[in-house]
């Protein structure tokens, strides 16, 4: 009987220590309207996923993340094609059999791919039950405008699943575009200076799209760092405020 033991612990040795467990990420999950579970995962700045009925979206995957570990993308969304929201290499990595990429027309030409080119206005039904809308988004502060310019049409975008409608906004500002946006349940707004939002400009937005659930992100990688609790406070009774490590 003790050699049996020393076999079979032998054997898990040569190969258990070969199985790897998939690394965790922060996570929230919550209800859709029609009943069902989204799950958000959190990796960093603007890099997130949604896991709903089986189907995984990630969302601009850029880092040195244990990317495979986690799972293939049935849908993969570029908002545009600055450093920090286009990595070539992290897409490949994520691209499945019958992945669907989703990006605005600049990160389109850097593409070996097929992929769904967006405008902002344009709208698309990369996989059953998910429609994905694009918004525009650009600066309008003074100094600011030539970070994300109108005239390139990067891409914010609408994704409805479940009956649930989540707003991710990409890089831009509160113009006018933005504010006027209806139907939001779930919001993403970065919240970043001097290249996105002021705590002040995150905060009108989400008193003109009143979703039920903000969360903050891209609020990282530069010097002058976002008062998060400044935010959490010009928020308060207006929605409820959801804050994950997107630095």
């Amino acid at each position: 009987m003790k050699k049996v033991l020393i076999f079979m612990s032998i054997l898990s040795m040569l190969f258990g220590c070969h199985k790897k467990s998939a690394t965790t990420y922060p996570q929230d999950v919550v209800t859709a309207a029609d009943g069902s579970q989204i799950t958000f995962t959190f990796y960093a700045h603007a890099s997130f996923s949604i896991a709903w009925q089986g189907k995984t979206i990630y969302i601009d995957p850029v880092g040195e993340f244990d990317w495979d570990s986690q799972p293939k993308g049935d849908i993969i969304l570029i908002t545009h094609s600055h450093y920090d929201h286009l990595e070539l290499p992290t897409i490949e990595r994520l691209r499945g059999e019958g992945s669907v990429v989703v990006c605005d027309k600049t990160s389109a030409a850097a593409f070996e791919h097929d992929c769904i080119t967006m405008l902002p206005g344009s709208t698309a039904n990369p996989l059953e039950g998910i429609t994905i809308k694009a918004t525009p988004a650009y600066n309008i502060t003074e100094g600011h405008t030539d970070f994300h310019p109108q005239s390139r049409e990067d891409c914010g975008y609408l994704i409805t699943l479940g009956g649930t409608t989540i707003y991710v906004a990409g890089d831009t500002e509160n113009n006018a575009d933005v504010l006027s946006i209806k139907g939001v349940d779930i919001a993403f707004l970065p919240v970043n200076q001097p290249y996105t939002m002021t705590v002040e400009q995150a905060a009108e937005v989400v008193s003109a799209l009143r979703p039920q659930i903000f969360y903050p992100y891209h609020y990282g990688q530069v010097d002058d760092k976002t008062d998060i609790e400044a935010l959490r406070k010009a928020v308060e009774g207006i929605t409820d405020c959801r804050v994950f490590p997107m630095e």
